[in-house]
């Protein structure tokens, strides 16, 4: 059979000079001759950092902290937990993240001591609210609860009162289980116990808090497989870091809460900075690996790739709250972008991720195809069950 010319192949398309976005191309069809259980979807996130899905959640403070990180690695990617944080907070992510054997995001409200309950919305859709010193539970002792029933018999002068005037303590031994039990055994506990939660633990720290109404969702979702497991039998996670002295600590603490790659965040990865910064990890911790960027030209790619780099990060101003395009009159359309960085990364063997302009599956499938060995999503995770942030509930 002869082949037809219909279409652009992709490397005269891309040598016309023009930018493309994602929503400027889209592929013709083609014969298939295979079933969807033949596609395998596994592929790397960085050089030593295997996936089962090309999918990573964005070091963004709206998006990844432990239970998307623990979430997207129950799944088969991997989680990257942002720095907007104090460098313990990081770190105690981290831990958090890798010992949530079962990544299950409560509905629970979680408060700081002084909050004051002042209507049933506090509560969202569960029975519970529970208190820590942060008023998150990325922290290492839960200090009590408030259960929706004892808050609707106190009067209206005791509402006004801070939580931590009237919560209940939890430190007993009934409230704790181990870190690592099986999902079944925490369901018998449940039931067992009455108390409509418990805590897990992990040497001495709460790691999370599941109520029975956490178990009866979760027992909805479609079965997980091994995940991304790393060699100590926990869940991989990345955190994301810059490129300052003071950041070179905070990798330190990072490294001895186990993370298993770094990301250098940065709207322009080709600078002195980032370079010298991808030296100093691979010299002090060469088994780490280092994803470099962002980057969009191939001249760009070559910089990182010769520093020493084992994954890029490729985007600029794409992402749905980037403005480095309208702002700093610098970028390329994704597509376009993805297109050359890979075509240089891939003699090297450097997997590429494809970082923002992820709003529909659509544009997962063109980046991969591109040649993005996986792609990085913010907006299209935010907002989740799993993602940071208050629960609005409205009746």
């Amino acid at each position: 059979m002869s082949r037809f010319e219909d279409g652009f192949a992709a490397d005269k398309l891309f040598a016309q000079g023009y930018s493309y976005t994602y929503d400027d191309v889209i592929f013709l069809p083609h014969y298939i001759d295979f079933s969807t259980d033949a596609v395998s979807l596994s592929t790397r996130f960085s050089r030593r950092v295997p996936l089962s899905i090309p999918c990573v959640s964005s070091p963004m403070d709206t998006v990844s902290e432990s239970h998307m990180a623990a979430s997207m690695a129950s799944l088969g990617g991997i989680g990257i937990v942002h720095y907007n944080c104090d460098i313990a907070a990081q770190a105690s992510i981290i831990r958090q993240a890798k010992s949530l054997k079962h990544p299950i995001a409560s509905d629970a409200g979680v408060k700081f001591p002084e909050y004051e309950i002042t209507s049933l919305d506090a509560f969202g859709p569960s029975s519970f609210v529970f208190v820590t010193q942060t008023g998150t539970m990325t922290t290492p002792k839960l200090l009590g609860y408030v259960s929706k029933s004892q808050w609707t018999r106190m009067n209206y002068e005791q509402r006004e009162m801070k939580i931590y005037d009237y919560m209940k303590s939890c430190d007993s031994s009934d409230y704790c289980v181990p870190w690592d039990i099986d999902l079944e055994k925490l369901e018998f506990v449940l039931e067992d116990k009455q108390k409509g939660f418990v805590v897990l633990e992990r040497d001495g720290e709460t790691v999370n808090v599941v109520t029975k109404d956490d178990i009866e969702r979760v027992k909805g979702y479609p079965k997980s497989g091994p995940g991304t497991v790393g060699p100590d039998g926990e869940w991989m996670v990345g955190a994301a870091i810059g490129t300052r002295e003071s950041d070179k600590e905070r990798l330190e603490h990072l490294v001895d809460a186990g993370v298993n790659a770094v990301v250098l965040d940065s709207s322009q990865g080709n600078s002195i900075y980032q370079l010298e910064m991808i030296k100093y990890v691979k010299k002090t911790y060469p088994e780490l690996d280092v994803i470099g960027g962002n980057v969009v030209t191939m001249y760009q790619a070559q910089n990182l790739i010769q520093a020493g780099v084992d994954g890029l990060r490729v985007g600029m101003g794409s992402g749905s709250i980037c403005t480095t395009q309208e702002v700093c009159a610098v970028g390329r359309g994704q597509a376009t972008a993805v297109y050359k960085v890979c075509s240089i990364a891939a003699q090297s063997g450097i997997p590429v991720i494809a970082d923002g302009g992820i709003s529909n599956s659509g544009h997962i499938v063109k980046a991969l195809v591109l040649g993005a060995s996986t792609v990085m999503m913010g907006s299209f995770l935010a907002g989740s069950t799993e993602a940071p942030g208050g629960y609005e509930y409205k009746v």
